[in-house]
């Protein structure tokens, strides 16, 4: 072929073949355009892409969630007053950024409006004017919003209330949770506390985190749709799944009783500087705690103290009860059969294998009965009950009173006890509260078969919960009898020996007399081991002194029961006078606070107000037997300190609020419960300091408060 032809045939395969290839092209270009449309119209129809659904991708990028905080339940007191509540803290945030609008208005702090916000922000926080200017004056001018560090952290409802009355646009207020303990040393240690923890309260003490899981709450959602600067799209559903507030536990405890206690604690521990004290005060009916402390103690408001003791001594501390024992030991000797009224022993002394038991007057009295043993507090006359006894059926009657094993209260770590009881010397210890240890909790539980009539009740501190979402009682603890250990006529007959303790001329409780009523009481002084556990501490105030008393003796309501360790000092008194110094007091003011229950009017459920005439609304309050304290010299009723249908007691205190100018009250003699109301009415701080009731205020009374920011209050 010549070279033209062969030129020729090249030139039409090289053309077919580019036909071919541009075909082919054509072809894959068209399938890839074919495949395209058909994808979007698929995804047009659908609105799915590999399982996605692009709505709802594009509705979670623009959506937004902001969590609604559940309320921690309320923690009651008897009277169904607040000792452990939530309040909110708040901190501070400042919008700078121009593109802040939201539905056409402005959310951002102006330009000409900083020199206002630093003068009210710097007056109302711990922070200077010059360091707030220089904060609301960022270099980097795209800041979309500042906030104060501390100074802006954590302030109050008063304060942010200040604030917020400038009336600033662009400072706003962050929410967050804390717990509010109005009455400060109050049961401390059983109330206990809750602390913040990543956001959420958490109880970490006491009832707070006994009951944690029923006191927390469960969070709601606030879901909202927003622009790509996080502002509320208008137009736009908002949608609200609501919170469901923690449930509000009720306990047993008398304000009234518990504030004076703590005065009284508080007076003694300052007086008398012992290494601890604790004080029970229980209805024996019922187990229910009506009063309890300890020292030291802590402010659960302020935790002032609280890295001093951080256990609750009454369940979780186990001692050596000393003399108080004889109690069940009496009891025990008479419930078998053993007791002999007209039979003597030699008191002094009394040896056991060789081991010698003393009297705590070595001396003795000469023979005696058992009956002026346990008057006169005679060891050596348990030891002879407890070895007539036998060591099994005495055992048996230490095992029937609940001691060795846990009550089984609400309080954390409740500690069960323990005994030596090898050795007859060991067994005869025991009968006089020496080789045995016990809790506060134990005694409380034991003692309330003698002021009971035989039948032994568990010792109560809750006496129910409460959903507040619908009104349902969770839990309504009633009186639980948990054994007889012994029989009535038993109890009868030691109640009888225990007036003879105070009443009785050889009676080592005279001190324990309390006016226009009768007294049963059993003292006690236990021996403190040493630290080798060898033996046991020597000195005047190496004790752990302790009295048991039961009132009405005929027919007990209340039992009483304190000890204190290791006194610095008895002021020249006797260990009796030292503890009566808080006995007396709380047994009488239980006993007439009883009398005047009794008597006085039913509960009130308290009338809405709020929006009527301030004559009309007295008559109302006042007519129903509530006290009424006026605030302002208004004609109408703008705030009423207690909420409508919450029930108080004929004679408690309602404050209303009137449209007037406000002028301070003469709150002597009030609560801190009712202190803390009035400070809420008025938006007013008040600083609270000391325990008990008022005995000083700041602000003189009638004196107008406007412009008053803060209230000085002393309690007494």
């Amino acid at each position: 072929m010549s070279l033209k032809n062969k030129r020729q045939v090249n030139k039409r395969e090289w053309q077919y073949n580019r036909k071919h290839f541009g075909i082919g092209v054509f072809f894959i270009v068209g399938l890839i355009f074919v495949i395209f449309i058909s994808r979007f119209f698929y995804v047009g129809i659908y609105k799915r892409v590999d399982g996605v659904n692009l709505p709802k991708r594009v509705a979670q990028l623009y959506a937004s969630k902001t969590e609604v905080k559940a309320q921690r339940g309320t923690i009651y007191d008897a009277d169904n007053q607040p000792i452990a509540e939530d309040t909110s803290t708040y901190s501070i945030y400042i919008i700078l950024s121009k593109k802040a609008v939201a539905f056409g208005k402005r959310e951002y702090l102006s330009d000409k409006d900083k020199t206002k916000a630093a003068r009210v922000l710097s007056k109302n926080l711990p922070i200077s004017y010059e360091r707030v200017k220089k904060i609301l004056n960022p270099v980097d001018k795209d800041t979309y919003q500042v906030e104060l560090s501390n100074a802006g952290k954590n302030i109050s409802l008063e304060t942010k209330k200040k604030i917020a009355s400038a009336g600033i646009t662009g400072i706003n207020f962050k929410e967050s949770q804390a717990r509010l303990y109005p009455n400060g040393v109050f049961a401390s240690h059983i109330v206990g506390i809750a602390e913040n923890e990543s956001g959420k309260m958490v109880g970490v003490m006491g009832l707070e985190k006994a009951f944690n899981s029923d006191l927390t709450g469960v969070n709601g959602v606030r879901s909202f749709e927003k622009d790509v600067h996080g502002t509320p799209i208008p137009g736009k559903k908002i949608k609200t799944q609501k919170a469901k507030d923690g449930d509000n536990v009720y306990t047993t405890i008398d304000s009234r009783l518990q504030t004076y206690l703590e005065t009284l604690m508080t007076q003694a521990q300052n007086k008398y500087h012992p290494a601890s004290t604790n004080a029970i005060l229980m209805n024996a009916h019922t187990g229910e705690i009506v009063a309890a402390s300890q020292r030291p103690t802590f402010n659960a408001q302020t935790k002032e103290g609280i890295n001093q003791v951080w256990r609750n001594t009454l369940a979780e501390d186990s001692y050596e009860p000393g003399s108080t024992m004889k109690v069940l030991t009496m009891s025990a000797a008479i419930d078998s059969g053993i007791y002999n009224s007209s039979s003597t022993f030699k008191s002094g002394t009394y040896k056991i294998d060789g081991k010698t038991i003393d009297d705590w007057d070595t001396n003795g009295w000469g023979y005696i009965t058992y009956q002026d043993a346990f008057v006169r507090s005679s060891n050596v006359g348990m030891a002879h009950l407890e070895q007539t006894m036998g060591s099994k059926v005495w055992l048996k009657y230490i095992k029937r009173f609940g001691l060795l094993k846990s009550t089984g209260s609400v309080i954390p770590n409740e500690a069960s006890g323990s005994i030596e009881y090898k050795y007859p010397i060991d067994q005869a210890n025991t009968a006089y509260g020496q080789g045995i240890t016990v809790t506060g909790l134990q005694m409380m539980q034991a003692f309330s078969a003698i002021a009971n009539g035989g039948k032994m009740v568990k010792p109560q501190i809750v006496k129910k919960i409460v959903n507040p979402n619908n009104g349902k009682v969770i839990l309504k603890n009633k009186t639980d009898v948990v054994g007889q250990p012994i029989k009535k006529e038993t109890a009868n007959k030691v109640l009888e020996m225990m007036q003879d303790v105070v009443y009785d001329k050889n009676g080592t409780g005279s001190a324990y007399k309390i006016d226009g009523y009768r007294i049963g009481v059993k003292t006690g002084t236990a021996q403190i081991g040493n630290s080798s556990g060898t033996g046991y501490l020597t000195g005047d105030t190496n004790y752990i002194f302790s009295v048991v008393g039961m009132a009405p003796a005929t027919n007990p309501k209340y039992i009483l029961y304190i000890t204190m360790k290791q006194p610095s000092t008895m002021e020249n008194g006797t260990s009796s006078q030292m503890l009566a110094s808080i006995f007396n007091p709380v047994m009488k003011r239980a006993l007439e606070e009883d009398k005047e229950t009794t008597t006085s009017t039913p509960q009130i459920k308290v009338a809405d107000v709020v929006g009527k005439s301030t004559t009309t609304a007295k008559m109302k309050l006042s007519g129903a037997g509530l006290f009424v304290t006026t605030i302002g010299n208004g004609n109408k009723v703008v705030a009423q300190s207690v909420s409508k249908n919450s029930v108080l007691l004929s004679g408690e205190r309602v404050i209303i609020l009137t449209n007037g100018e406000k002028t301070m009250p003469d709150i002597s003699g009030w609560s801190r419960s009712d202190v803390l109301k009035l400070s809420s009415l008025l938006g007013i701080k008040f600083n609270i300091s000391g325990a008990g009731y008022v005995n000083s205020q700041s602000v003189a009374t009638n004196k107008s408060l406007s412009g008053v920011e803060m209230v000085n209050v002393q309690l007494k």
